[in-house]
């Protein structure tokens, strides 16, 4: 008799094509390749509406802050030089100029040798003047001068033109979350509206009939829905708007309909439980039937989290994490926060990830990637944390509430031995020091080659010193890499006879130096910049702008000078922008800058010499990540092309 085998379940043909298990780097490069790239959805908000928002893109100052040289102080503007000898026993008469600067008063007097004008907090900073003396330090003598009995030195109380901000900084990275201090950035340059990206909604829901809402009484072997709240808090921590649908029971019918409604309504669906071999298990079954291509990865080798199920619905991600809430969380954060974060146009979560030391060793199983979940802690007497494993089993609350974060064991390794450096994922991110610090001279430039840091999630400390300040800074190990721009007259070459042992010299790019004039002064038509320095001296009312000593500009400004100090020589800003907001606001007449700067202003421009803009780079620093990626990103061709466009030379 011949038997006739019978059809095969449905659910068991669906059943066989389940846990074919990917490794975790295939499983998230499928998914990333079925939802990128896609356009960020974004929208314009008033700034008074952008709290709490993404930028959609960067934002550069399109002003200097402040847009002029003011005071600090309510005192009295001078010529620094007429109060050199002054002191207690040899007090300075000075005699008064006939107006008052207040805010929003524009000077209309030159402070001449041996006067001063009065002046308010944040008055701008008349012709002539170098420095502020405070009221205090001044006595009435008579009614028409003043006995100062204090020595002042150049730019004492004064904030120059773009000490805050400079035109064309980069103000604000594409990511950002807009708080209270991004948006006090934007209204101190006049930005009245930005472009955001709009928080992609997504829908959440919990699967399984013993599920009961916090707040509910228990029944019967039923638990609370611990997944609902956890993935809500966390959608909305890495930038979505979580819409929670609540806990479904065990139907397809019902479930499908809440699938079908959620995806409708949302940019992406997250479900916990329901993705395991059980009968009862049916969200993946109904994947299929809710948009292409479908489930693109059910089943990844991770522990724990071997059942995760990630899948695209014509074009909108739908997520089914394990149901067990640790496992939930792990395969959350270190699988689906990269794919929620690019959604919202945020950069990764870099700032969420510490380095720390394992101090025992933790075994693990070959060919899963595995999660194990560490408390965080210091030692005294040694440097840096310590991860110590603190789990309890993927179904442990209290282990995910109690640790810090956790760390991944690769899938070939079977332990991770006592005494490894390993990177920790936090489930909360903390204030960290910046991933790369770079202190010495100030160029524009170099924000176009740290932007590709900042939408990597790196951090970035740039502060502007002049070179010398820069090179002093790297020799004693404050920075990672010092931008520099100092030439010698030995060998005539630029700064690597500057380089001391511990420092390398890594190639920037080359700009032009050049003497910079407002382009109605004919003083300056036609000439060479040693004809146009040599006519700026000749002329005892040309009033020039300096830079601070410690800067490779002001090395080029005495060199032309040849020891003279003419007019305004002691006026010495500290960047190039406010060298070019002195000129053109007419508290100076000549000055010296780098070509972009004087261009953006509007101004005159005689070339002088294309200077080298190179880095000192601390050697000991050389393989942090940060400093690695500045490197990478320097040798790009993207920065290479920024460069170009922006008037540079790259090395």
């Amino acid at each position: 008799m011949t038997m006739i085998p019978k059809s095969p379940d449905r659910s068991a043909l669906e059943q066989e094509q389940f846990l074919k298990i990917l490794s975790r780097e295939e499983a998230l490069a499928r998914f990333e390749a079925a939802l990128f790239p896609r356009v960020l959805r974004s929208e314009t908000r008033k700034l008074a509406a952008a709290l709490g928002a993404a930028l959609a893109e960067d934002i550069t100052a399109p002003i200097d802050v402040p847009p002029f040289d003011r005071s600090n102080v309510d005192g009295f503007a001078v010529r620094s030089a007429d109060l050199a000898a002054a002191g207690e026993g040899a007090p300075v008469r000075l005699a008064l100029n006939g107006e008052t600067i207040h805010c929003g008063t524009a000077p209309s007097l030159q402070v001449a040798a041996g006067t001063a004008t009065l002046i308010a907090t944040g008055g701008p900073l008349p012709r002539g003047a170098d420095a502020v003396v405070m009221v205090e330090h001044t006595q009435p003598a008579g009614l028409d001068a003043i006995e100062v009995r204090r020595a002042a030195s150049p730019g004492q109380f004064v904030s120059y033109a773009g000490s805050d901000i400079a035109r064309g900084e980069a103000l604000l990275r594409a990511g950002t979350i807009m708080g209270s201090r991004e948006i006090g950035m934007l209204a101190a340059c006049g930005i009245a509206e930005v472009s955001v990206a709009r928080r992609p909604r997504v829908a959440v829901i919990s699967t399984g009939d013993e599920l009961v809402q916090p707040g509910q009484p228990l029944g019967p072997a039923e638990i609370y829905d611990t997944n609902g709240a956890i993935v809500v808090a966390a959608v909305d921590e890495n930038g979505g708007e979580a819409i929670f649908l609540g806990a479904i029971p065990d139907d397809e019918a019902e479930l499908e309909s809440a699938m079908r409604r959620a995806l409708a309504d949302s940019d992406m669906l997250v479900l916990s439980g329901g993705t395991s071999k059980g009968a009862g298990d049916l969200s993946h079954r109904i994947i299929g039937r809710l948009g292409q291509p479908g489930i693109i990865a059910h089943g990844v080798a991770l522990k724990p989290g071997k059942p995760l199920c990630l899948a695209v619905c014509d074009g909108k991600p739908v997520v089914i994490l394990p149901g067990f809430p640790t496992s939930a969380m792990f395969t959350f954060h270190d699988m689906i926060v990269p794919v929620l974060r690019r959604m919202a146009g945020l950069p990764p979560r870099s700032d969420a990830k510490v380095s720390a030391t394992v101090p025992v060793r933790i075994a693990s199983e070959l060919g899963r990637t595995e999660f194990v979940m560490v408390s965080l802690s210091l030692v005294q007497g040694r440097d840096g944390l310590i991860a110590y494993p603190s789990g309890k089993g993927s179904g442990a609350i209290t282990s995910f509430a109690q640790a810090d974060g956790f760390l991944r064991i690769d899938a070939l390794a079977d332990q991770m031995a006592a005494g490894t450096e390993a990177d920790v994922t936090l489930f909360t991110p903390h204030v960290r020091v910046p991933d790369l610090v770079i202190v010495g001279s100030h160029c524009t430039g170099l924000d176009l080659v740290t932007a590709q840091l900042a939408h990597a999630g790196l951090t970035v400390r740039s502060i502007a010193i002049g070179s010398l300040g820069g090179l002093a800074a790297a020799k004693r190990g404050e920075c990672d890499l010092a931008p520099i721009h100092l030439f010698d007259d030995k060998s005539e070459t630029y700064n690597t006879p500057y380089l001391v042992e511990g420092l390398e010299l890594v190639p920037g790019w080359r700009r032009m130096q050049g003497i910079v004039f407002r382009k109605d002064d004919t003083r300056f038509a036609g000439l060479n910049a040693k004809d146009a320095v040599a006519a700026a001296l000749a002329d005892s009312s040309c009033i020039m702008v300096n830079r601070n000593q410690s800067a490779g500009t002001r090395i080029l400004i005495d060199r032309l000078l040849g020891g003279v100090r003419p007019e305004g020589y002691w006026n010495q800003p500290r960047s190039h922008n406010a060298v070019a907001a002195a000129v053109a606001q007419q508290r100076a007449d000549w000055g010296m800058t780098i070509a972009p700067v004087a261009h953006a202003a509007g101004l005159g421009f005689i070339p002088l010499a294309e200077e080298h803009y190179d880095f000192a780079l601390v050697t000991p620093r050389k393989d942090r990540p940060g400093v690695q990626a500045f490197l990478d990103a320097l040798g790009s061709d993207a920065a290479r092309a920024a460069l170009e466009r922006a008037g540079f030379r790259p090395a």
